[in-house]
């Protein structure tokens, strides 16, 4: 499959760093009197004869947020009104009886989504381990789309994408790569032959647990334009003020990224070296870290009712520190530890979050030595 090529850009143009893009791609000119920050255009009914004409099919708020986000990947972008928006409206595209390969541990929402397509006959879900090329390749075989995390939520788990995207392109599949957990600062699947890349634009892309919106990025105008008459259709469009609030937060994704993966990597490092903690995954970049407590669920619930800074909740990606136990949730796969606890690390100061959560794993109860 060959995957059209962004323009030229000219040569006298910057190439910015993602971190500047991020803060001025999306604003006004900078022309007297206009504003520093794209306003929020609460609008449902324009004037006809231009480009917007209704609601439904655009707004200058969404714009702005489109194209700082298409500017950090490298595509074109469109917001949806949820990260599962995004999904459905990309596998309500699928066409009927197709096979759909997907990993065994990844999003719930998607997983779950999947399952009620196939229950309800329109596809195959061929659930794959990640971690095992040879056998994601060999699924890869009659799909008509490979749907990807890296790293996967909540195993940690990191996909070879470049190897599986040329399996998949091999095999006449498009190839979907969820990009939250990483974001573009991380990882850029689009450059990898991606034909699609997706964000719960919730988690770090908004950063402040205030919003619920998605998006897709993609190089290739086919798609896009089949992806906006769809949205456009269906009314999946996120609201003008959720377009804003997202695009705010994506100004200082960098630093927060900085910070939080800082944090992390810290974390992770002294977590390692607790008895409380069976064990760690962190991949080594990010700000998601899973780790499995030793006395299982029953101590891993009350670790996450144990501290006062930490707080016990479901998502991730904002600026405070969060943290759950995966298998409370009854759809997780049974192929998920019932201890691993997914922790998302915010910006507060580290120490803080250690001695927080230390006191919280030394108050566990210990495993029995016999007698």
């Amino acid at each position: 499959m060959s995957l059209p090529t962004p323009p030229d850009r000219p040569s006298d143009e910057p190439r910015w760093s993602p971190a500047t893009l991020a803060v001025t791609v999306g604003r006004p000119p900078h022309e007297p009197d206009q504003p520093l920050n794209s306003p929020v255009t609460m609008a449902s009914t324009y004037v006809a004869g231009g480009d917007l004409e209704y609601g439904r099919y655009a707004n200058p708020t969404w714009t702005a947020f489109e194209e700082a986000l298409g500017a950090l990947e490298g595509g074109r972008c469109l917001a949806f009104a949820s990260g599962l928006a995004t999904a459905a409206t990309i596998l309500d595209l699928v066409g009927n009886g197709a096979t759909v390969v997907a990993p065994r541990h990844a999003y719930n929402g998607t997983v779950m989504q999947l399952a009620e397509l196939e229950a309800r006959g329109r596809l195959t879900a061929r659930l794959v381990d990640v971690t095992d090329l040879d056998a994601v390749v060999k699924a890869c075989d009659d799909a008509a789309l490979v749907w990807l995390e890296s790293p996967t939520n909540p195993a940690l788990e990191v996909v070879d994408l470049e190897a599986v995207i040329e399996a998949a392109h091999r095999a006449g599949a498009y190839v979907v790569v969820d990009n939250t957990f990483a974001t573009p600062l991380l990882q850029r699947p689009l450059e990898l032959g991606a034909d699609l890349v997706v964000h719960s634009a919730t988690k770090f892309i908004a950063g402040h647990s205030d919003v619920l919106m998605g998006a897709v990025v993609t190089r290739s105008d086919e798609l896009f334009t089949v992806l906006k008459q769809r949205r456009d259709l269906v009314g999946n469009a996120p609201g003008p003020f959720e377009a804003w609030l997202a695009l705010r937060g994506l100004r200082t994704l960098h630093v927060r990224l900085e910070r939080a993966q800082a944090n992390a990597a810290e974390l992770a490092r002294r977590l390692g070296d607790h008895p409380a903690i069976e064990e760690v995954r962190y991949p080594g970049f990010g700000a998601i870290i899973s780790v499995v407590v030793a006395q299982g669920a029953l101590a891993a619930d009350l670790l996450t009712r144990s501290t006062r800074l930490w707080v016990h909740a479901t998502s991730l990606g904002g600026v405070e520190s969060t943290f759950e136990r995966r298998r409370r949730w009854k759809t997780e796969p049974v192929t998920i530890p019932d201890g691993l606890v997914r922790l998302s690390v915010g910006i507060e100061d580290v120490d803080d979050l250690w001695a927080d959560l230390a006191g919280a794993l030394e108050a566990l109860p210990r495993p029995s030595t016999g007698g």
